[in-house]
């Protein structure tokens, strides 16, 4: 199932709070995209009824494997179109940052599998 650039945002915040902090609760997700209560919860819902996470009777939010496969994806993504802008053409990181966020869902298979083998190959 597609999904909207916000849910891509929503998994991929949900997979970097997981790393960073354990669990992840719909209060988290709040806090860090500065989104009410009321949004998260809609979007948690819309999520969870895609099959992309879970949430417990403690309200903890799990990615599904699609969900973190999508998760996993979107991040891959972030961080390599983050390093192209910054190694290759020598962007601040803060703007790089802000870009490839914005980049990432865009970005067709093609370009980005081009980016990811020249940033692979800076590398080495």
């Amino acid at each position: 199932m597609k999904i909207q650039e916000s849910g891509e945002n929503y998994l991929e915040t949900i997979l970097m709070l997981r790393n960073r902090q354990g669990n992840v609760r719909s209060i988290d997700l709040a806090v860090e995209l500065n989104y009410s209560k009321p949004s998260i919860s809609r979007a948690v819902a819309l999520l969870k009824k895609a099959g992309y996470l879970t949430v417990d009777e403690n309200g903890y939010i799990e990615l599904t494997a699609a969900g973190l496969e999508k998760a996993n994806s979107v991040y891959e993504k972030h961080k390599i179109i983050k390093s192209f802008l910054i190694k290759v053409l020598g962007v601040n990181e803060e703007t790089a940052e802000n870009d490839a966020c914005r980049i990432e869902h865009i970005i067709s298979d093609e370009s980005f599998g081009a980016m990811k083998n020249y940033v692979k190959k800076l590398g080495k």
